[in-house]
């Protein structure tokens, strides 16, 4: 098993006190840890960062006491206790008192400061452990497979409310306007795990069951709470019936904070979830449909956590996607059983895609990957881990069959309940359940990197069935000059209309029989893990046919195909084709997929106005229609996805110039003046996106004046990130500009540096490369890599590529580099496909437009 310690100790419990100093940003603390140490030894090794530790004892099992000597090392993050001499094994005390920072980004113990709703300036403290920091709150084992108990004290203003894991055990006035909180102990987990909140909250709950199910949140916005409460109270039975052990804690908390991270949403810490309040609170302000549906997404997946990562953990960096990409998988399978509405299941397209972006690179990892230091661990938390296991598990549930798989998963969780696991395990417990050959599969999908692709090889009609035959290759965008992996590929095809036929794809070839003669579909569901290349007839037959197919793979197609012309294995013309087939009544979510696709084309010829203005003329014909038939304004009781298509159909439509939109948002943007809540509501951030996309100066600096005045956190937050929104360059610099000053405060800051990166990569990443001091200062500590690779990840310039290569000579170590080569990959893929690409969806547009 991986580790950075000695494993010489184990501990078995912490008792930590702290005292925090909110406005100084900085805190004392003292920890007693109950250990075993296993052998003869003479010193101790923990994990610690940034902690002065003043003094330290070591207690035996008679209660005699031995000074310690501590030694720190700041690059490996831990404090040596020595003892002077050997003691032998046995159980031990190790008491120890430190002084440690409050940080104002979301490392170990960090600080939100935010205005109450009667604009009075307020700050409260969180934290954030994952995956490194719960070192940088008390010196202790911090790696995910030395699981102990945790008892918690703190001493706090009165008037303030503290949150921990576990419920209040006591509460006792200490004086001077002070109190002493202490939590009952907290049962054995890992040290991420802990949480620790503190700030002037309001808490709405509902008992469910043994259960106390909470919302915490900032003193006044207890009925924006009210929808993530409802969500957390319907999934809670749901999570203990399928997970068949209920959970254990007697309260589960989820804690909105002020602000935002450039790196994550929510945290699972056991019993007290945390989540910024943009996808906690449902502020009728601000929040659009969309992030309703998010706000039931995230919490599904944070209270899948409970079990899938808190109750039962992964025992090394190496399997987070253990956690990650279960938790993923649980979200959809959840929200899609309380909202079938919502048709949450056609994401997963979505998904897929996100995973096979990065997968299809050289640069990619396995999804059980080797990790050895903090900074990859950090690296880990990408598409890869989430999307990829998301999709893998998908495809496994649905090799096994849904009783198989949650039969499996019961067993599972009972067998390693408060324990550590490998990514085995629970294949194991799924192969037992009745899943026949499902550990090889497995295997080969989360143990070798990339993408599999099924080739049509023929396709034949005989006794009223078709025959295909498979030839297994591997998708990839820079590396065709290499042997294609092998994997155990499970294919679900069928004819339109017939029931689907299954068989594996091993050794690289295989076939299967379909009910019927007629158009045939491969991956049917969407739940594989590979690409599909038909032959020119077959796919024409799939155009023709489109209309017929169900919704997720319609999906499915549209985005394997235009992946397929993106990566040379296919023209652009039958991409298309294909997408053009969309029916003008067709799923919502299809639609947008379709607009998409358009306004992708679009930002393609940026600075070409004659193919531009080609584009935005079809798209203008194709979903100005649909947008009318929605309208321009929510209809009360009209269907959810309605309401998301008609926000993404009005931004696609104006940023592309349509002048009924345009007006529309420039007549409510005016209205502002006279009345401040006229845009309110779920398309507030709609309308302003485009104003904000085509401001001149005079707008810019009346959203700007909008930002500083506006006291609700989420809705100030989404205007700075506006701000830096403009097409225009002079303006996007003048945000950058901004985001250096403290006005838009320690999180919005960089948020709006990596805003003006979506339409100006080389400006974002040049301003960073020239403030790198002052720009690391607002970026999670072992996430600054990531930070500056994703600035410059949109750009399709050589020059970005060698300062990419310069900032990683400079600063960065082998271990940390992953983020820019990925990077690297990804922008010399964009110049090779796009001088491929313009020429061909030119030809297509232009001669789609003579017809």
């Amino acid at each position: 098993m991986t580790t950075q310690l000695p494993r010489n100790a184990v501990p078995t419990h912490y008792s930590i006190e702290i005292t925090p100093d909110a406005a100084a940003a900085t805190f004392t603390g003292s920890v007693k840890t109950r250990l075993d140490i296993l052998n003869p030894s003479d010193s101790v090794t923990m994990n610690a960062a940034d902690l002065a530790i003043e003094g330290a004892t070591l207690t035996d099992a008679s209660g005699a006491h031995i000074p310690l000597t501590v030694t720190t090392d700041a690059d490996k993050q831990t404090a040596t206790f020595a003892f002077g001499k050997t003691v032998a094994p046995g159980h031990y005390e190790l008491s120890a008192r430190y002084a440690g920072k409050i940080y104002d980004q979301a490392n170990g113990l960090f600080h939100l400061d935010y205005k109450d709703p009667k604009g009075a300036d307020k700050r409260a403290l969180f934290t954030q452990f994952e995956a490194p920091d719960a070192r940088r709150f008390a010196p202790m084992w911090d790696e995910p497979s030395y699981k102990a108990t945790f008892d918690l004290t703190a001493n706090v203003p009165a008037d303030q409310m503290a949150v921990g894991n576990m419920p209040i055990a006591s509460s006792t006035a200490t004086g001077n306007g002070k109190k002493r909180v202490t939590f009952q102990t907290t049962p054995k987990m890992s040290s991420y795990l802990l949480f620790f909140g503190l700030g002037e909250f309001g808490r709405i709950n509902q008992q469910v069951g043994n259960t106390d199910v909470g919302i915490i949140m900032g003193k006044g916005n207890e009925e924006k709470a009210r929808f993530a409460l409802k969500s957390a109270t319907e999934l809670l039975p749901y999570y203990n019936e399928y997970f068949g052990v209920d959970y254990p804690l007697p309260k589960l908390d989820n804690i909105a904070g002020p602000g935002q991270s450039q790196f994550f949403s929510a945290m699972e810490n056991w019993g007290a979830i945390f989540s910024f309040e943009r996808i906690l609170l449902d502020d009728p302000k601000v929040t659009t449909e969309a992030g309703r549906q998010a706000i039931y997404a995230v919490n599904g997946h944070e209270m899948a956590h409970q079990w899938f990562g808190d109750l039962v953990t992964m025992s090394w960096w190496d399997d987070l996607w253990l956690n990650e990409g279960f938790a993923s998988w649980m979200e959809t399978k959840a929200t899609a059983h309380f909202n079938p509405d919502w048709q949450v299941e056609l994401g997963r397209v979505g998904g897929r895609e996100a995973a096979m972006g990065l997968d299809a690179f050289k640069t990619t990892h396995p999804v059980v990957q080797k990790i050895q230091t903090v900074e990859q661990t950090s690296q880990a938390f990408d598409s890869i881990t989430y999307s990829k296991g998301e999709a893998v598990i998908t495809m496994l549930e649905n090799y096994a069959g849904e009783d198989v798989w949650r039969t499996g998963i019961r067993a599972y969780m009972k067998q390693h309940a408060y324990g550590n696991t490998v990514t085995n395990d629970l294949w194991s417990a799924v192969e037992k359940a009745g899943a026949k050959g499902l550990v090889a599969i497995a295997n080969d999908f989360t143990q070798k990197p990339g993408i599999p692709l099924i080739k049509l090889t023929g396709a034949r009609c005989a006794g009223g069935q078709t025959i295909l035959q498979f030839q297994q290759g591997e998708y990839s965008r820079d590396r065709k000059d290499a042997a294609p992996l092998s994997w155990n590929v499970p294919v679900v095809a069928r004819t339109v209309g017939a029931a689907p036929a299954r068989t594996i794809v091993t050794n690289g070839t295989g076939s299967v029989t379909l009910a019927g003669c007629g158009t045939a579909l491969v991956n049917a569901g969407q739940a594989g893990y590979y690409r599909t290349l038909y032959t020119a007839p077959m796919l024409a037959a799939l155009t023709r046919d489109f209309a017929k197919l169900d919704p997720i793979d319609q999906l499915g197609l549209l985005a394997d195909q235009y992946a397929l012309a993106s990566g040379d294995y296919q023209g652009y013309a039958a991409a298309l084709d294909l997408r053009n087939a969309v029916p003008a009544n067709a799923n919502s979510k299809v639609i947008a997929a379709a607009a998409s696709s358009y306004g992708g084309n679009y930002d393609l010829f940026k600075g070409n106005a004659k193919v531009q203005a080609k584009i935005a003329r079809m798209a203008d014909a194709r979903f100005a229609p649909v947008l009318a038939r929605l309208g321009m304004k929510p209809k009360a009781g009209e269907p959810a996805n309605d309401a998301i298509l008609r926000n993404q159909l009005v931004s696609l439509l104006g940023s592309m110039g349509n002048a009924g939109v345009l007006a529309e948002a420039k007549r409510l943007f005016a209205s502002l003046d006279t009345n401040p809540a006229a845009l309110d509501g779920p398309m507030r951030t709609t309308w302003l996106g485009l104003i904000a996309d085509k401001a001149d100066k005079a707008t810019w600096d009346k959203l700007h004046a909008l930002a500083k005045a506006e006291t609700n956190k989420q809705a100030r937050s989404s205007l700075y990130s506006l701000l830096a929104s403009p097409a225009d360059a002079a303006l996007a610099k003048a945000a950058l500009d901004l985001a250096m000053t403290s006005e838009p405060g320690p999180t919005d800051s960089p948020a709006m540096i990596s805003r003006v990166s979506y339409n100006h990569p080389e400006l974002a990443l040049d301003f960073a490369l020239a403030n790198t001091a002052k720009v690391e200062q607002m970026v999670d500590v072992s996430s600054r890599s990531r930070y500056v690779a994703r600035l410059a990840s949109g750009s399709s310039k050589p020059e970005t590529m060698a300062k990419l290569e310069s900032y990683a000579g400079q600063y960065l170590t082998a271990a940390s580099r992953k983020p820019v080569d990925q990077a690297l990959s990804s922008i010399k893929s964009r110049i090779e496909t796009e001088a491929r690409s313009k020429p061909q969806i030119e030809a297509w547009y232009m001669a789609k437009g003579r017809k």
